[in-house]
């Protein structure tokens, strides 16, 4: 009797792990999920589909996304409603733009004998879910669906596996494609869910700032993508509080809050765990992978001035799922802030809910077959 391919390997498995290089969530989830298997004694490579694309078009698609987000937020919310919001009669779909990826994808899996496929962006999902359909991809595919909202581009039936942040995302999976669904709950580093060697640090820099004012986190994304940062920081430092404004990659934010007198701005950090633990809430507007960090650390969330599209659709369902806090408008704000006082039932409540949705290891349950 011959031996499989996985008993050939003394039982490793090898994963191919497809990304998007549209600012840091997507990779950093991949990262993650590669840095799983190879603990566990596995293979992993993660590949972009972007880069998988002929002609220059993920090039294209990513500046066009960047700068619209950054920019011109109208056109993307014109966007997202057109393609991937859900929505009544025939709709535009991703496997048109996806499918010139397709011959690059299973060669790539081919020469590395890939045992499964993990998508973690949307547009590698409606790649993996059109060739599985058609029998040109000979393995497995998994999606790990990481928005709390799900939107059209994420479903295909021809996947064969899908991971859910919520049960209400997961419900939402089966009455779309039919396909097995497992609510994993989020992906981050080992360091965001237990002590946070860093936080000490953190505090002393807060402290020496701004003496008796907690130290509020807001979020602008890996390309410094937010909505009128420095009148949001002046709102918080009226009020009491040491903003710290997370700017990214983005230097032009970087000067312009360093330039705002009453609030702390800060590049791109290494010492998220740290930070994290040392903030009394983050102000998110995505309801991506910082938030998720933010929710394994123990930190507060509360929605302001989200990002069009799918982060306004995320913003709000973690909010409607008692993730967070929805705050509208600059009083609405403050009342949150005020509201997840140490010690208080809404913080605890809070923090509670949000480290109750890391529940399964998904690189297990997306090799596992």
């Amino acid at each position: 009797m011959g031996t499989t391919d996985d008993e050939a390997r003394g039982g490793r498995r090898r994963t191919l792990i497809v990304s998007a290089g549209m600012g840091a969530g997507h990779d950093t989830v991949a990262a993650e999920l590669a840095r799983r298997a190879t603990a566990r004694g596995h293979e992993a490579q993660v590949a972009d589909v972007l880069r998988l694309l002929p002609y220059g078009l993920g090039t294209g698609l990513r500046r066009g996304y960047r700068v619209s987000v950054r920019h011109l937020p109208w056109v993307y919310a014109g966007v997202y409603g057109a393609l991937l919001r859900e929505g009544h009669g025939p709709r535009p779909g991703g496997v048109p733009l996806a499918r010139l990826a397709g011959d690059r994808l299973t060669e790539l899996v081919d020469r590395l004998d890939a045992d499964a496929v993990v998508s973690v962006f949307h547009l590698a999902a409606q790649l993996t879910g059109h060739l599985r359909e058609r029998g040109r991809l000979r393995v497995p595919s998994t999606v790990f669906l990481l928005d709390f909202a799900v939107h059209r581009q994420w479903l295909h039936p021809g996947n064969d596996r899908y991971l859910c942040l919520t049960d209400a995302a997961a419900a939402r999976v089966r009455r779309a494609v039919g396909a097995p669904v497992v609510t994993t709950g989020p992906v981050v580093a080992p360091g965001f869910l237990g002590p946070a060697p860093g936080a000490e640090r953190w505090r002393e820099r807060f402290a020496a700032r701004a003496p008796g004012r907690p130290p509020v986190l807001l979020s602008a994304g890996a390309w410094g993508a937010a909505s009128r940062p420095a009148g949001t920081a002046r709102l918080l430092a009226s009020a009491g509080w040491l903003p710290v404004v997370l700017c990214g990659r983005d230097e032009r934010l970087l000067a312009r809050m360093t330039r705002e007198p009453a609030a702390l701005a800060l590049g791109w950090v290494d010492d998220m765990p740290g930070l994290l633990a040392a903030c009394y809430a983050l102000v998110d507007n995505a309801a991506g992978q910082t938030a998720v960090q933010a929710l394994a650390t123990g930190l507060p969330v509360v929605g302001h001035r989200p990002l069009p599209g799918h982060g306004a659709d995320g913003v709000r369902r973690m909010a409607e799922l008692g993730l967070s806090a929805l705050a509208p408008d600059a009083p609405a704000l403050l009342a949150a802030l005020d509201a997840l006082r140490e010690g208080g039932r809404t913080r605890t409540d809070r923090v509670a809910r949000g480290r109750a949705l890391f529940r399964h290891d998904a690189m297990e349950s997306a090799t596992h077959w």
